[in-house]
This record gives structure tokens, C-alpha cells and sequence, in this order.
């Protein structure tokens, strides 16, 4: 399907055909356009148990079959100029900027590698999550994960049974330790491009992140030390031998990963009124500057990263283009089922919209928290998390203030349910691939929802009854 290739390229040379199409009205839409969508999921979740070896040759083939089964409909059905402004919508204002920062965080974090054999005891593994879970905050889940999922790995490949290592760290260094500065997660950052503060986050929810991953490190720390005494836990010669000091290679690009959140902050605080309107979608001059600088940092750390160091860190793109080509098809297929949300009570989805909110007419700040939460756990969490803002009033001066356990729900549900599922946020089905690659059998889609079910909801419930009654 090397078509796939050129519908960008056909999108934006018939953009101006386009201008003019009204946006997407999920009021008119039947919930069955989110058959693509619950497509394409299932596929991630049951293809790679059912036919392993096909789906590790064809997934992209697989994301891009559901994409056209949505695309090639809403044309006939709707016009090519609706297809197209939604298309090079998602493309232009979610898809590009989404795959440009997270290429940048995996090639400047795939650019440092950390010298030396660490010995994965359940004491230095639940460090190091303790340590991903702080980062994670302040070069984002995806800067965190990239920077320490190898060196993990390493430390334990003379263990037997890793995968709940893995496991634990997508809880938390992935998902909940992001959730304390726009800089974190992009649920976050969104809400932050909208008006919400940039400490608003840490000062109301720091109580629920800290409960969470100080239970998760409890827990990962039990586990990890029930598996550790084990007998034949430990194999008999360790694969990576101690022939090095502990230190840093590729330390240029810690600065380069100094100019990644740069970027992303400059984004945030520069309002600029230069527009360009391309087939409808409006790209302000920020983000264009943030995008180009971003993708000049990923270049400058493939020229300037040692190649010594990519070697020694095993980098590949395989992780990065599993990701990029599954997440094209989950941002197309989404755009229906995300117009039937925006639709509010008067869609589809109504019954959800409502349930959120009290006979009284006021939010129930607990079923934001699952409402976000949940959907959080299969679509992507960024424009959930913008969907129930908008639900609760959209005005964030309200929503910081009057309305501030509405929000933090919204927040908390967002980022910590991410966590939930594979495909929950971004991180996760990155790290799975480069846990993979190096060997570590990780339990299929299903099988880590056994994992954060028996994990993460019980944890959840309790924070439901103690913050966000």
C-alpha cells in the first residue's frame, strides 16, 4: 500500500478546493463511523496473538486499511472537501506536531547512554522508577521513558522474569509521573495552551500523584522482590559484564534535550496573530517555529550522537515507526469518534456527556475522573482530556478556581488512565517495542490489562472516595 505514502501530498495540493468546508457536526453522525476506530484497536489488541508473524510485516498495511475504511466512506458520504478538511486537519494540527516531538525526545533520549552494569535488585529498580517517575515532569513521559527503559532493561537482563519491571515502569514513569507540569503529559499541555496556569496542575494534584506512585513503587517493590527470591531468578553469568565505571556518553545531548523543552515552553508562552490557514486548519507561527526547531534537534543528534553510542544503546527506529504508523491510523479514525463527543448531550455519545454532571446541574467531579479516564484509556488522551474541559465550561479562570476539583479530575483521569492500556498514551506502545526488541516477553494487549485492572483500578477507586467525591 505505498499509496499511503501520498495521501498527505494529494491532501495538500487539493487543500484549496477545501477551504470552505464547514467543520465536522457530530449530532448528524451515526455511532457506526466508529467502527474503523473500534477496527483498528481490536486489531492492536488480538492480531498480534492470533497472527503474530503477519502483523509484525503488516501492521502499517492494517492501520492504513482502517483509515481508508473510514476515509474513502466519509467521502462518498459527506464530499471530498469534509474528507479533506478533516484529513489535513488531523494531519497538519495533530498528527505532524505529535510525531515530530516524540521523534525528538527518542532520538536525543536514544542519544545518551548510561556506562556501566547496574544489577537490577528490587531496590535499584524501584529507584530508578522513583527517578523516571520525578523526570517524567519535567521532560515529559516520553523524554523519561526513552532515557531510562535501556538502561532497565540492561540492568536486568540477568533476570528470568522482567516483564512486570516493564509493566510497572509504564505505570509510572510513562504515565503518572507526568502529571505535574504541562511539560509532563499533553493532556496537560493543551489545557496550558488554553489558560490554565502552568503550576495549577502541581498545586492540585500533587497529593493524588503522590499517593499513586508512591503506592505503585509499594507494590513494584513487593512484586519485584517476591520474583527476585525466587530460586533460578538469577541466571549464572550476567549478559552485560561490569567492564565499565557508571557515566554518560552522548552528552551533548542532554543539552539538546534542554532546547526540546525550550521549544515546547516557547510554543506555549508566545502568542503570535501570524495564521496560515491551510484547507481550513489554522497553523500559527509558534508551533511552525516549534516544530522546525524540533526537527532540527532530532538532525543535529544524529549528526553529533557517536555512533559508538547508538550501538551500545541498540537504537533503531523500529519502536518510533511502529508508533508513528499505528498512531496515523488511531488520529484518522478518530476524527468521528471524537466530533460525536464534542456533540455533547445532544450526540451519540450524549448519555456520557451527561452523566457527568449532577441533578443539580453541577460536575460530579468523580464521573469526570472516570468519564476522562476511561475514554483516556482507549482514544487518545489529548483531545479527551479537551472534550470534557469544553464540557465543563471551557473558561479556565472558572476552572482553576470555582470549578477546581472539576478540573483536577479532568487532569488526574487523563494522565493517570493513560496508564490503563497499550495504546493509552504514546510512551507505552513505545516502550513495549523496545522491551520486545531486546527480548522481554511483555504480556499482549489484553494480558497488561490484567496487569493495570488488578493494579491501577483499585488505586483508582480509592482516590475516587478520598479527592474527587
Amino acid at each position: 500500500m505505498k499509496f499511503w505514502r501520498w495521501l498527505p501530498i494529494a491532501a495538500l495540493c487539493a487543500a484549496p478546493a477545501w477551504a470552505g468546508a464547514a467543520e465536522l457536526d457530530g449530532r448528524t453522525l451515526s455511532v457506526l463511523w466508529g467502527v474503523p476506530f473500534a477496527g483498528i484497536l481490536l486489531s492492536i489488541a488480538l492480531m498480534p496473538l492470533v497472527a503474530p508473524v503477519f502483523w509484525h510485516h503488516h501492521f502499517g498495511k492494517v492501520a492504513a486499511a482502517w483509515a481508508l475504511a473510514f476515509l474513502l466512506p466519509f467521502a462518498a458520504a459527506f464530499g471530498p472537501a469534509a474528507a479533506g478538511v478533516n484529513f489535513v486537519h488531523a494531519l497538519l494540527a495533530e498528527y505532524i506536531p505529535f510525531v515530530i516531538l516524540l521523534t525528538a525526545l527518542f532520538t536525543v533520549a536514544g542519544g545518551i547512554y548510561i556506562r556501566g552494569n547496574l544489577h537490577g535488585s528490587p531496590a535499584l529498580n524501584t529507584g530508578i522508577l522513583a527517578i523516571g517517575a520525578v523526570l517524567a515532569s519535567f521532560m515529559g513521559t516520553t523524554g523519561a521513558s526513552m532515557l531510562l527503559i535501556r538502561p532497565l532493561i540492561r540492568a536486568n537482563d540477568n533476570r528470568r522474569h522482567v516483564a512486570h519491571v516493564v509493566v510497572f515502569f509504564i505505570f509510572i514513569v510513562s504515565n503518572a509521573g507526568g502529571s505535574l507540569t504541562p511539560l509532563g503529559d499533553p493532556p496537560l499541555f493543551l489545557g496550558f495552551l488554553k489558560g490554565v496556569d502552568f503550576f495549577w496542575t502541581v498545586g492540585h494534584i500533587f497529593p493524588e500523584t503522590l499517593f499513586l506512585v508512591g503506592a505503585l513503587l509499594a507494590l513494584f517493590y513487593a512484586v519485584d522482590s517476591w520474583y527476585f527470591r525466587k530460586g533460578g531468578e538469577l541466571r549464572r553469568v550476567d549478559p552485560t559484564p561490569d567492564t565499565q565505571g557508571i557515566g554518560f556518553d552522548g552528552k551533548i545531548n542532554f543539552a539538546l534535550l534542554g532546547a526540546v523543552v525550550a521549544l515546547v515552553l516557547l510554543s506555549g508562552f508566545w502568542k503570535s496573530g501570524v495564521v496560515f490557514d491551510i484547507a481550513g486548519t489554522e497553523v500559527g507561527l509558534p508551533g511552525i517555529v516549534r516544530d522546525a526547531g524540533l526537527i532540527a534537534v532530532t538532525l543535529a543528534s544524529l549528526a553529533l550522537t557517536p555512533k559508538s553510542v547508538h550501538k551500545a544503546n541498540q537504537f533503531g527506529w523500529a519502536p518510533m515507526q511502529e508508533v508513528a504508523k499505528l498512531f496515523a491510523g488511531i488520529f484518522l479514525t478518530i476524527i468521528p469518534v471524537i466530533a460525536m463527543l464534542k456533540a455533547g448531550a445532544e450526540g451519540p455519545f450524549g448519555a456520557v456527556i451527561r452523566a457527568v454532571t449532577r441533578p443539580d446541574g453541577s460536575p460530579d467531579p468523580a464521573m469526570y475522573f472516570w468519564a476522562t479516564g476511561v475514554l483516556s484509556s482507549f482514544l487518545d488522551n489529548a483531545p479527551t482530556y479537551l472534550v470534557f474541559f469544553n464540557t465543563a465550561g471551557g473558561d479556565p479562570a472558572t476552572l482553576m478556581t470555582t470549578l477546581a476539583p472539576t478540573l483536577a479530575a479532568i487532569s488526574a483521569g487523563a494522565v493517570f488512565m493513560g496508564a490503563n492500556t497499550y495504546i493509552g498514551n504514546a510512551p507505552n506502545l513505545m516502550v513495549k517495542a523496545i522491551a520486545e526488541d531486546r527480548g522481554v516477553k511483555m504480556p499482549s494487549f489484553f494480558g497488561y490489562m490484567l496487569w493495570s485492572g488488578g493494579v491501577l483500578i483499585p488505586l483508582f477507586i480509592v482516590m475516587t472516595f478520598i479527592w474527587f467525591r
